[in-house]
């Protein structure tokens, strides 16, 4: 085999951290393509990382919210059985629209618009990942059904307005504006899921260019 076939050497902790070191700088200036770019590839890197978490962890203690949720989500994953009926793909409101939304149930309801961020987030990639009716859980903010009647408030289960303002909701009826960790258990009953909803907050809320960086990262679908 020729150089030019050759494959690039496996990534290191070393080589990863100082990648996501680069992703970041550029994710700071850049616009547009560039910034979807350098999402997209931090969002890979991301990945990598957490088959070596505690290595990258220890070299760069700043990249251990992404890390540590991508770890998390993925044993939730493992652990999951697959989702009645599939998951189609659309479309996600603009991410303004949506910060809008978030904005406007925590102004309602104290829950921080972070927090439902990220749970918008895990649950439909802001709403791209699509359950049938065949599903146990509903929407864009995954919703059974007799939790949607105690907390939907009359709305539409699929509307990510209505549903953001269910999630704050649910969350403050159970104690999400000084106990977010308790009100997430009303939520999910995973202790993956929590700790991860709550890692991706805190970036959202420590990184100004967060929520614009999750927005932009690609939709991987588990394959069944």
């Amino acid at each position: 085999m020729s150089a030019d076939h050759r494959l690039p050497p496996a990534q290191t902790p070393v080589s990863i951290v100082r990648h996501l070191r680069a992703d970041e700088r550029e994710l700071r200036t850049a616009s547009g393509a560039r910034f979807v770019a350098a999402a997209r590839d931090r969002q890979f890197q991301i990945r990598l990382a957490a088959d070596d978490a505690a290595a990258v962890e220890k070299l760069d203690p700043g990249e251990r919210d992404d890390v540590a949720a991508r770890g998390d989500l993925n044993r939730l994953g493992a652990e999951s059985p697959p989702q009645v009926g599939g998951v189609s793909v659309g479309p996600a409101r603009p991410r303004t629209t949506l910060l809008r939304y978030y904005e406007e149930a925590q102004r309602r309801f104290g829950i921080r618009w972070q927090l439902l961020a990220a749970i918008n987030f895990v649950e439909s990639d802001f709403g791209r990942a699509r359950t049938t009716a065949r599903a146990d859980a509903q929407g864009p903010m995954q919703f059974e059904p007799a939790t949607w009647r105690a907390y939907g408030m009359g709305g539409d289960v699929y509307d990510a307005h209505d549903a953001i303002l269910a999630a704050a909701n649910l969350l403050a009826a159970n104690g999400g504006r000084t106990d977010e960790l308790g009100a997430l258990r009303h939520y999910n009953l995973s202790p993956l899921y929590w700790h991860a909803v709550l890692h991706l907050a805190h970036r959202m809320e420590t990184v100004p260019y967060a929520f614009r960086e999750y927005y932009a990262w690609k939709l991987y679908l588990r394959a069944t």
